[in-house]
């Protein structure tokens, strides 16, 4: 399971969405950022792949940063989001 999770203005908790498959997870993470780049789509409806039906639509110019990780499970939990210098 990979996560997307996105920090936004104001908010000091991130939104996240889960997908299944690297591939999917890593595009997604990619049209966020293309919209991050150029200002469009002005909103950007994410869809959990975890809860079906469950959606949320972010203005995009909110959004502060975008990161991708991977959900183990053999750890209980999950890799540790963001960069550190620890395994």
């Amino acid at each position: 399971m990979y996560v997307i999770e996105l920090a936004l203005r104001m908010s000091p908790v991130p939104v996240s969405v889960q997908r299944k498959e690297a591939e999917a997870a890593e595009a997604l993470y990619q049209q966020i950022r293309q919209a991050l780049e150029i200002g469009q789509p002005r909103l950007l409806e994410l869809t959990c792949e975890k809860v079906e039906g469950k959606k949320v639509t972010l203005l995009i110019s909110e959004v502060l940063a975008v990161q991708l990780y991977e959900k183990t499970a053999a750890t209980g939990g999950s890799k540790r989001p963001g960069f550190s210098f620890d395994s």
